[in-house]
């Protein structure tokens, strides 16, 4: 049986290419929104219906078309945007693919008038139909409605989600855009959402108003500043403390010379920036803008966008992880806000539902009556004399207060000011200017110990232990070839290995921190790293795991008794050591309450 070969039709090539650059309502929204901000629009509204399937009208008060350009804007690969070619683009927008294709999948009317021109001009695409263009009234700008979206491609209904799903996609794609470009007037609207206003930001503090306005005010308090350059590159924002995680990434804002991307590469440089400061359950929150020369990097990878491919990626992730690991070791002691709203929410009295018997982990003092506790309110809960028991901490080990010395109330002007006292032999007590502080000892100096064995992995290097035989690992010739280049490197980390023939190499030493292992496993995971990313941080990566594991092992247990010396050392040492603020686990080592919310929990204020 022969086959012929035939040349598609033109709508069905613009159907295909269609399913490409719209994949969803959302994709619409980017599309449009971005040519707008092409457009130099400072005023941008969004109204949508249905989740974007039934309408979205996008409106700006950008630079405009022209009645010549509107037939153009609607074929296929037509463009103003690519100037100076692929590698130099500066633009959101430059495939020349968005209209043909949101055309070809839906209704589509473009009105537009040109920035001074007497009259507004609108063109219409029906499923690929295009008409000729018309007289209409519009102010200044451009207004595009997209009206059944996939009438034309039905098939592409079936795998729409819910309109809620999709419409939280669309505000998703806004918000991204506007923390992108604080200078433009965001506004989306439509009986299908809760209506989005965000004005427009100018001066310094453009981009931390507006992301106040999209993340939060509570980012913004638990956020720290990045500014930080390598080689061309540069990386600006903001990002969230490790104790002010999410349990999802989409508290996740990246950006590539201010193009919203969602960057395998990128990513994984913000978990790797975030690996021994948060759980492995949680994810950080950050805003961060990345700009590198446009010849550096390749957005012309995929229709949508949304990857990006850097010449030099092993520097761009290099500068990613450095510039935030140096940001927080640089910030000194801070924990989150959040964990003082968590700790005052816990002392605050239950509103509602009786009373629960105590726990067989809650001792209670000696005037513990359980008749009275067990018909008690919840209201009455907290406060009451007989529930204050619960608050019963035995003999402190120590208490600072009759005798205030000099250098402990000198103490007090430092971030985690005074020790006052231990408690339940666990948890040190400290008078602080503004407030008081809680530290857990345990935690506090695993994290201490652990950053001193970092320190010392990366001063005097790692130890090797030399194998009585050789292990030899088969593997490609390019992995062989690429660990060989990286001989040095591998072994002032403790691994010595050679080329043992085209396709193989022997290993002669291993770091002896890691005690008996497979060589052979760790070669191999080696080899698939450097082949991925261009780098050999897996070694290190266990290395530091062993270290993490010393640590917690090392460290002052929960339990044991300090003196009052002790404890001022421990918290005076936790203000000089990196990341000090979270436990290798990611748990935070301290939490602060200031004065005024103590006082909030009294009714003072």
């Amino acid at each position: 049986m022969t086959t012929r070969i035939r040349r598609l039709s033109e709508d069905m090539v613009n159907r295909i290419a269609a399913g490409e650059v719209v994949e969803r309502p959302a994709s619409v929204v980017k599309e449009l929104v971005e040519n707008a901000i092409d457009a130099g629009a400072t005023r941008i509204e969004v109204v949508t219906a249905g989740g974007g399937a039934s309408l979205i009208r996008v409106s700006d008060d950008g630079g405009g078309i022209g009645r010549d350009d509107l037939a153009l804007a609607v074929e296929r690969h037509c463009t103003s945007k690519l100037d100076g070619g692929l590698d130099d683009i500066r633009s959101l927008g430059f495939r020349g693919e968005a209209l043909a294709a949101i055309g070809a999948a839906a209704r589509l009317t473009i009105t537009s008038r040109q920035r001074g021109a007497r009259e507004a001009w609108s063109i219409a695409v029906d499923g690929g139909r295009v008409s000729a263009p018309e007289p209409a009234a519009l102010s200044d700008g451009t207004r595009i409605e997209v009206r059944d979206l996939f009438f034309a491609t039905p098939a592409r209904l079936k795998f729409l989600k819910s309109e809620r799903a999709e419409t939280a996609a669309i505000t998703d794609v806004l918000r991204r855009l506007a923390i992108a470009h604080p200078q433009v007037r965001f506004a989306l609207s439509g009986g299908d959402r809760t209506a989005l206003d965000l004005a427009a930001m100018t001066g310094d503090d453009a981009l931390r108003l507006r992301l106040a306005d999209v993340m939060g005010r509570e980012f913004a308090a638990n956020a720290i500043r990045i500014d930080a350059a390598r080689e061309g590159a540069t990386l600006t924002g903001f990002a969230g403390l490790p104790t002010y995680s999410r349990a999802n990434s989409l508290g996740q804002f990246l950006f590539v010379n201010g193009r919203p991307v969602r960057d395998k590469l990128l990513l994984g440089a913000l978990r790797a920036a975030y690996a021994d400061l948060m759980k492995r359950d949680r994810h950080p929150v950050a805003a961060l803008f990345i700009a590198v020369p446009p010849s550096e990097v390749d957005v012309n990878v995929h229709p949508t966008k949304a990857d990006v491919r850097f010449r030099d990626s092993g520097m761009v992730r290099g500068l990613m992880i450095g510039a935030i690991r140096e940001a927080f070791a640089a910030s000194g002691p801070r924990t989150s806000s959040a964990a003082a709203s968590a700790t005052i929410a816990a002392f605050r009295p239950a509103t509602r539902g009786p009373m629960r018997p105590p726990s067989a982990a809650w001792r209670p003092g000696p005037s513990y009556a359980p008749g009275r506790a067990a018909t008690a309110t919840a209201s009455d809960f907290g406060f009451a004399e007989d529930e204050q028991a619960a608050f019963d901490i035995a003999t402190p080990s120590a208490d600072l207060r009759a005798a205030a010395s000099a250098p402990a109330v000198a103490a007090l002007a430092q971030p985690l000011g005074a020790a006052v006292a231990q408690v339940h032999d666990t948890y040190v007590v400290a008078q602080t200017a503004d407030g008081l502080v809680v530290v857990d000892q345990h935690a506090a100096h695993e994290r201490l110990v652990y950053e001193r064995l970092k320190r010392g992995l990366a001063e005097t290097g790692v130890a090797s232990q030399l194998l009585l035989i050789p292990e030899i690992v088969d593997l490609a010739p390019d992995d062989v070839e690429r660990l060989t280049e990286r001989a040095d490197e591998l072994a002032a980390l403790g691994l010595a290995l050679e080329p043992f023939g085209p396709g193989a190499v022997a290993v002669r030493e291993t770091p002896s921190l890691l005690g008996a292992i497979d060589a052979g496993a760790l070669v191999r995971d080696l080899a698939e790293e450097i082949a991925e990313w261009e780098r050999a941080d897996t070694l290190r990566d266990r290395l530091e795991a062993v270290a993490s594991r010393m640590a917690c092992h090392g460290s002052v247990r929960a339990g044991r008794r300090l003196k009052p010396e002790e404890m001022d050392a421990l918290l005076r040492e936790i203000e000089a050591t990196p990341n000090a603020s979270e436990c290798n686990h990611g748990r935070p080592t301290f939490i602060e309450l200031k004065l005024a919310d103590i006082e909030r929990l009294f009714g003072r204020r």
